[in-house]
């Protein structure tokens, strides 16, 4: 039977020959994560069953990520009983404040992720993994403490849908315009349960970043997983991160897939999501008249180096507007330090932005940028729901990099040509 690249990497780790849509499959993962929020239900859990061993002490991390560093006891005591089951269990990839990043730029950054692995963990955007040719999705606290304890869990085969790229993108145009391009094509649920598999020509036209932008928003279209091809960018990015043994995985010519979508990159413009959901896109001719009053650029879909360069790129020389407040959050500690290196970090600290600790911090309403009644953000990161950054009465827009920088300084939702 032909598979599709998701089929292959699940028939392989449950040791089957192949697998169909459908089809529920008990499968081995590489890599179990969890963070500060999703972990202490987990342990709840792990230790509620009787278990008091981890199956790969290697093969699990914890990211303090989302509250920290801590925002209120709460947040303290839930780091605080991550730490101690980290300890316990001698788990060797426990990241906390000083160390840690943004848990999805993190992971692949310190090579724990690669192709053809099964990587789970328990917040819905591991997706991201799936652009390095990695099977990734996300799960419950519950099925994390099972994964935890015994290195298995149960899959329903997802069937795919195959999205063909084409041409290269414009100036200004990134994994985050093409992935809301797409979502505002097909629909918060047009892919719902199954694999976005991203081929084409135009792969090669788009940087790992792009890759990983484009994933980590796979959910944001219901999907279970988002996953490209493994090309020389792929395993350039991989070399000298991963240093165990990995295998590539190649979709069959004749793999069924559920609905096939041809993009042409060099047909989409800057793409914004407007209020409340990631497929309602608009280009900058249908922007109108917005006038913000926040912009935060980080989060594990857009806070990597070359995130970081097209803002200070676009806001070298410049200043945000004064009613405007710029958080700029890198998502990793080796990205902030390359980013200082580099002089980006004056650069917005000149043009009158915040510089934070890696955190997750305002993408979930979490701190570091809470929005009051009636505020508007233009956020790189990726869902923009109701009350989803603060209060129920504030908006957010869904932007790139180059995007919410432009808007900083120009105080209005602007594409990054106009200013």
């Amino acid at each position: 039977m032909a598979m599709t690249m998701t089929q292959k990497i699940l028939a392989h780790h449950a040791g089957l020959k192949e697998v169909y849509p459908g089809q529920l499959i008990n499968a081995k993962v590489d890599m179990v994560m969890g963070n500060d929020i999703t972990s202490p239900v987990a342990i709840n859990e792990f230790k509620k069953a009787g278990f008091n061993k981890v199956f790969d002490k290697s093969k699990i991390s914890l990211v303090m990520d989302h509250f920290a560093p801590n925002k209120d006891i709460k947040a303290a005591q839930q780091c605080l009983q991550c730490r101690t089951f980290a300890g316990e269990m001698e788990i060797e990839h426990f990241f906390d404040v000083g160390d840690m990043g943004i848990e999805h730029a993190l992971l692949p950054e310190k090579g724990l992720v690669a192709a053809g692995e099964l990587v789970v963990g328990a917040d819905s955007h591991t997706c991201t993994y799936g652009a390095l040719g990695a099977f990734s999705t996300g799960v419950g606290s519950t099925d994390m403490a099972a994964a935890m304890a015994t290195g298995r869990l149960w899959f329903k085969v997802p069937e795919a849908i195959r999205f063909v790229l084409t041409g290269k993108p414009r100036p200004y145009v990134g994994g985050k315009d093409i992935i809301l391009h797409i979502i505002g094509k097909i629909g918060v649920d047009g892919a719902l349960y199954r694999s976005m598999e991203f081929t084409g020509p135009g792969v090669a036209a788009l940087t790992v970043d792009d890759r990983l932008a484009m994933a980590n928003m796979a959910i944001e279209a219901g999907a279970k997983n988002g996953i490209f091809p493994v090309d020389e960018q792929t395993t350039a990015y991989m070399e000298g991160r991963v240093r165990r043994p990995y295998q590539v995985f190649t979709a069959d010519p004749d793999a069924e897939y559920a609905a096939v979508y041809n993009i042409d990159l060099s047909a989409i413009e800057p793409t914004v999501a407007f209020p409340h959901l990631p497929e309602n896109t608009r280009t900058p001719g249908q922007f109108g008249d917005i006038t913000i009053h926040q912009v935060v650029i980080g989060s594990c879909t857009n806070g990597r180096l070359s995130d970081l360069a097209a803002a200070a790129g676009i806001m070298q020389g410049k200043r945000v507007a004064k009613h405007v407040r710029a958080i700029i959050i890198p998502a990793t500690q080796q990205i902030y330090k390359e980013a200082l290196r580099l002089g980006y970090l004056e650069t917005f600290i000149d043009a009158g932005c915040a510089v934070s600790t890696p955190t997750c911090g305002p993408c979930l309403g979490g701190h570091m940028g809470i929005l009051a009644e009636g505020e508007r953000c233009v956020a790189t990161t990726n869902r923009n729901f109701v009350g989803r950054m603060g209060h129920a009465a504030s908006e957010i827009y869904l932007a790139s990099p180059a995007v919410a920088a432009a808007s900083a300084i120009a105080g209005r939702l602007t594409a990054p040509n106009s200013l």
